[in-house]
């Protein structure tokens, strides 16, 4: 009985060893993703605008591959959860390759239909690319977790910043090869999203959640002591879900919601494209760059006050963004830093706290269905917006989202009294 164990826990990788291995190849794919994601955000709806020749129908692709994320979300949870991540990413990310040559192909034929049915595909990058920042926690000791999470989440915004700024030199790389000036990105996209998956399929070995579970069946000597400690870990568990996504839900619904509507509003106060592009931009930074040191502080001081921290810092983003002169760039600039920090927060602990709670056995399908929840936040946000400023103002829609985060204070109050 005893002479097994060695045997099998010598077949096992350090997992110290592998954690940093695994984290360097998933920043070497996140680079690579988040020029993929570029795509989409920024001539999505220019395509759709210029093969239709009106506005009527610019808003779709948004929602077109944010419909598609949230469906890839459940796929790449699923295959991540059968067989581990790297062939439920490298999956993800190669569809989201097939969606980008669909949409070039659409660009060429004219067909706004196929380019309808490319971005829902393409959609699988981005949930994809979320995705990952899961696979770095699983083999990080229970303390380093939140920062492994952050390094993964932190290595987007390289690729993410890199990515709009090619716009032009791709497009004229595609009116060379006969492709449509605005459809030139996807190519950028396709090429990135590829190579994304053939560094995963490569070189993300071993696998992090099936050493992480191999690891596990190793240490589980204790039978009976672990059968009632699994019960207790169990409801613990359902509440940490809870508690998890609802920080990451009601985080991406106020981001989105107000994030959105920014540009129109500065718009409708005579400002150009200029001054809305660098508000969004500061926005942007915001939700990534701040990855490490959250990471540090959610490890450092709990998972519970960082998201309390989230909410009362998009509280803030709230009340500044409603109050701030229409004509204040400064202000408005300063508020959406603070609806992006606030976001990051949430981000970084909710995903911290759905690692520490759910069981292995089925942490990547629980992980998957908790995305597909923030994908439809988002889409959400993002329609009820417009709905809501139409009806009102975007003062009240900035201080609605900001009071409605801070229910993330009780919600989290409440689990830790629990506990």
């Amino acid at each position: 009985m005893t002479s097994s164990v060695p045997t099998t826990t010598a077949s096992i990788p350090d997992p110290a060893q592998a954690q940093t291995r695994i984290l360097r190849v998933l920043v070497a794919s996140q680079i690579l993703s988040g020029a993929g994601l570029a795509a989409g955000v920024t001539v999505g709806a220019l395509l759709a605008q210029d093969m239709l020749g009106s506005t009527s129908l610019a808003g779709l692709p948004s929602a077109l591959f944010t419909a598609g994320s949230a469906l890839a979300a459940v796929a790449v949870g699923r295959i991540s959860q059968a067989r581990g991540r790297r062939p439920g990413l490298a999956t993800g990310y190669l569809t989201g390759a097939i969606g980008s040559a669909g949409v070039i192909t659409a660009a060429v034929l004219d067909t706004p239909v196929l380019l309808f049915l490319a971005l829902f595909v393409y959609g699988a990058g981005t949930a994809t690319n979320l995705q990952a920042r899961y696979a770095g926690a699983d083999l990080a000791a229970p303390g380093h977790r939140a920062r492994a999470v952050s390094t993964v989440l932190v290595a987007t915004t390289l690729g993410g910043v890199a990515g709009p700024n090619l716009a032009a030199p791709t497009g004229t790389l595609a009116e060379s090869l006969g492709i449509p000036h605005l459809a030139g990105l996807f190519l950028l996209s396709g090429l990135a999203y590829a190579l994304a998956a053939l560094v995963l399929a490569l070189w993300l070995r071993p696998d992090p959640l099936l050493l992480a579970r191999a690891l596990a069946e190793a240490k589980d000597t204790e039978a009976t002591a672990g059968t009632i400690d699994d019960a207790a870990e169990t409801r613990e568990g359902r509440g940490g879900v809870v508690l998890g996504a609802l920080v990451m839900v009601l985080t991406q619904l106020v981001m989105v919601a107000i994030m959105t509507m920014t540009p129109v509003h500065m718009h409708d106060h005579g400002h150009g494209t200029a001054a809305s592009g660098l508000v969004i931009a500061i926005h942007i930074g915001a939700m990534y760059l701040p990855s490490p040191l959250t990471g540090w502080l959610v490890d450092r001081y709990g998972r519970m006050k960082i998201a309390a921290a989230s909410g009362i810092t998009l509280l803030a983003a709230g009340v500044l963004a409603a109050a701030a002169p229409g004509d204040s760039v400064a202000l408005l600039a300063l508020a959406l830093a603070l609806l992006g920090l606030g976001w990051n927060f949430g981000l970084v602990s909710g995903t911290a706290v759905i690692t520490d709670t759910v069981p292995l056995a089925t942490r990547a399908k629980t992980q998957g269905l908790v995305d597909v929840s923030i994908a439809i936040a988002g889409a959400t946000g993002g329609m009820a917006s417009g709905i809501m400023v139409a009806a009102t103002s975007y003062p009240v829609l900035a201080l609605t989202g900001g009071v409605l985060s801070l229910a993330l204070v009780p919600a989290v109050a409440a689990t830790a009294y629990r506990r």
